[in-house]
């Protein structure tokens, strides 16, 4: 169990990249925290979820 931008998700995932995966996330172009920590695109794969991990994602905007 994750939560994942304050709101809870059971995911059966071991990795962020997984995870992001399993939630829609794919490869959109996306920033992510885990546990209030930054996760670059390139380290999601290696980086490992525990139960009760928090997961933040955040999606450019454009415009202006």
């Amino acid at each position: 169990r994750i939560v994942l931008n304050d709101d809870a998700h059971d995911v059966g995932a071991a990795t962020l990249a997984a995870a992001l995966d399993s939630l829609g996330f794919g490869a959109r172009k996306i920033a992510t925290a885990v546990n209030g920590r930054f996760v670059a695109a390139a380290a999601r794969p290696s980086t490992p979820l525990a139960d009760g991990d928090r997961i933040e994602v955040v999606a450019p905007m454009q415009g202006g």
